[in-house]
């Protein structure tokens, strides 16, 4: 359930700050009527993500045998990449979003209506499907009724904190929050790859390399539930194979760089600027 809360939080919140600045830029240019295809297509969007979120997961739960270890598998491996695509993007992204939206409503603004619920249905639906990818493979590693109660948890703190911050009342350190976030959403992410070579070795596709690396059933075992937790948050597998265990350091190793990278190149583009 924390899972599925956390990734609800985070892209509810998200959605939520680009609804308002779409809603905070419609009044900027002085077309308030213009404000309901603003909610229209967020609205449509969401709809959308939840139908989407729906067909995945009851097409992947009615799969049996080794298609529905590739089916996971695959889900971990997509889901685990759009969610480091997601903290790079935000991390790159995050300093000029407001500025982005607004140009692009004032842009649509000249067009008309349509244009405007296209502004709003693209930038709520790249949200919404990544979540309802990250949701289905939350399914995947706890189960449907823990994930439906942490998502709608989720989603109904996100939608609170998004009307607190703009009728401020509250004020929410959104940088901070996406820093933290970002660190739980990197572990989550390793575990998701880690779970996904683990569906592939199951299958054959990837050699497991050695079976067992080590057993700590009698410390953690999986069925205990601090031993569910760590395995819905982390990946946590008491009995991991070396091809698992090569994955989760291969991540870490791969995003520490990858972010070490993204943060040069952008002192490097504001030394350049200044």
């Amino acid at each position: 359930m924390l899972p599925s809360y956390l990734l609800s939080l985070r892209e509810g919140i998200e959605a939520a700050l680009i609804v308002g600045i779409l809603l905070g830029a419609v009044r900027q240019i002085r077309r308030p009527e213009l404000a309901s295809a603003v909610w229209f297509g967020a609205l449509s969007a969401s709809l959308l993500s939840i139908l989407t979120a729906v067909l995945l997961t009851i097409f992947g739960l009615e799969m049996e045998g080794p298609a529905e270890e590739i089916f996971e598998g695959f889900t971990m491996l997509i889901a685990a990449g759009l969610l480091t695509w997601m903290i790079f993007w935000m991390s790159r992204q995050a300093r000029s979003l407001k500025s982005n939206l607004e140009a692009e409503i004032h842009q649509a603004s000249q067009i008309g209506r349509r244009a405007i619920f296209f502004v709003a249905f693209i930038a709520v639906l790249r949200e919404g499907i990544e979540l309802a990818l990250f949701l289905t493979a939350s399914v995947f590693i706890s189960n449907s009724l823990q994930t439906m109660v942490g998502a709608f948890l989720g989603l109904g703190t996100a939608i609170l904190l998004g009307w607190s911050i703009f009728a401020s009342t509250i004020r929410l350190d959104l940088r901070r929050f996406f820093q933290v976030t970002g660190i739980l959403l990197i572990l989550f992410a390793a575990g998701l790859f880690a779970h996904g070579v683990h569906e592939f070795t199951e299958v054959g596709w990837i050699p497991a390399i050695i079976e067992h690396v080590w057993d700590m059933n009698s410390l953690i075992s999986k069925e205990s539930i601090p031993g569910q937790l760590l395995g819905a948050l982390f990946g946590y597998n008491p009995t991991p194979s070396l091809a698992e265990l090569i994955a989760y350091i291969a991540y870490f190793a791969a995003i520490g760089i990858g972010l070490q990278w993204s943060g040069q190149r952008y002192g490097k583009e504001t030394t350049v600027k200044a």
